[in-house]
């Protein structure tokens, strides 16, 4: 076998993921749909990004089941037809039926977009983690970059076509161009059929590596500070990422400026998945609550003072911290947990963004209705969010410390 086919199949990946990554463009289209639709509240839409963000997680989950029976082709082509169907169904909204239209949002964008995504995400991370024993952190961070910089690298295009064609025909061109993109890398990738480059040095080891089953892993006290950690951190990002086109134009800013949290929500995911394959899972962390500690006092400074330029910082910060958290679960899972059933011990821990996903954006609707639509209380809470995951950290800390696979660093 060629192993250096592997760089190939992580590009191709990669570029799947940048598409799977719209998902998180939702603060694009939210103010497009509300110009249509204008009896829909704040709450309402904020809901779709909720639900996605929930069947994604399920869909991911499923995607692990169906990786028992089916190849990562066809798996691939699941996702790609899935989310065909949602995105252009979406295009199909009626605007003289806003509360019809809006049950159809959630189904279609939320569930067989957001199942769609998961069932893709699922695929391509765990295939391609196998090719690359050696770099599990990098590989799974340049592909999660990919995901996280999904909303900012195709953010202005999207903008540009909504503008020009309107945002029901920007869906029909985004389900067409999503579906090509899988197809393509159904075609192209491939799960190794020997051990991959690396894999060596990662054998001579693996006997002594306890392959925890779902069920053992979710037994230990460690996975659920862990969840947690993963919920606490996830929620003051999502309080942020959910209205980053929003907050910046409150500020002063354009609505694809406020999308740089997608650019640095990629840097994020390469630099923790370095950080973890060079320091490990304690430092990682830290340095994960450290970015959006920084990120919380940034917002802080800069809706109390109204500068742009102390909000685009900490958009960048909440981006770094927020990319970070995925990477540090597939890397931390693997190590921690063992490879045997990872697909699924992976998508378990992806759960995490369940409650953060109703947690982050509801409270962050409430306070932002509250406050008469300034952020400023949203920015307040994720420092309360991010305190809380500092606890959680040095309580990780101590129930990983005797554990059989991970090394207290």
């Amino acid at each position: 076998m060629n192993n250096n086919k592997r760089w190939l199949y992580l590009g191709m990946a990669t570029i799947s993921t940048l598409f799977l990554g719209l998902i998180y463009a939702w603060s694009l289209f939210r103010t497009p749909f509300a110009e249509v639709f204008k009896t829909w509240t704040v709450a309402q839409m904020s809901m779709t990004f909720t639900i996605s963000m929930i069947m994604f997680c399920l869909g991911g989950l499923i995607g692990g089941h169906l990786g028992k029976i089916f190849g990562v082709k066809l798996r691939i082509l699941i996702s790609g037809a899935l989310l065909l169907i949602g995105f252009f169904m979406v295009s199909t909204l009626n605007p003289a039926d806003a509360s019809g239209s809006l049950t159809k949002l959630y189904i279609f964008y939320g569930v067989f977009g957001g199942g769609g995504v998961g069932v893709g995400y699922n695929a391509v991370i765990t295939t391609i983690t196998k090719w690359f024993p050696d770099k599990v952190g990098l590989a799974s961070g340049i592909m999660l970059m990919g995901f996280g910089l999904g909303g900012l690298a195709l953010g202005s295009v999207v903008t540009k076509f909504i503008a020009k064609y309107g945002i029901f025909s920007t869906f029909k061109i985004l389900a067409i161009t999503i579906f090509v993109v899988m197809v393509v890398a159904a075609i192209i990738i491939k799960a190794p059929e020997a051990p991959a480059a690396g894999a060596s040095k990662a054998a001579a080891s693996d006997d002594k590596v306890h392959h925890y089953s779902a069920a053992e892993m979710m037994k230990t006290g460690r996975f659920w500070v862990f969840f947690i950690w993963a919920v606490a951190l996830n929620s003051a990002g999502l309080m942020v990422i959910n209205s980053a086109a929003n907050i910046s134009l409150a500020y002063g800013g354009s609505a694809v400026l406020g999308m740089i949290v997608s650019l640095f929500n990629g840097a994020g995911r390469i630099v923790t998945g370095n950080n973890f394959d060079k320091f490990g899972r304690k430092t990682t962390a830290i340095v994960n609550n450290l970015f959006m500690f920084i990120a919380g006092v940034l917002l802080v400074i800069g809706g109390m003072s109204h500068s742009l330029i102390a909000i685009v910082v900490g958009l960048i910060f909440v981006g770094l911290a927020y990319g970070g958290t995925p990477t540090l679960t597939s890397a931390y899972i693997n190590k921690a947990f063992g490879h045997k059933y990872f697909p699924t011990n992976f998508s378990i821990a992806n759960f995490s963004l369940i409650p953060a996903a109703i947690i982050g954006p509801n409270i962050s609707a409430k306070l932002l209705e509250a406050a008469g639509g300034k952020y400023d209380s949203n920015f307040y809470a994720l420092i309360v969010f991010t305190l809380v995951a500092f606890v959680l950290w040095v309580a990780l800390n101590v129930t990983s410390k005797k554990s059989d696979n991970e090394g207290y660093k």
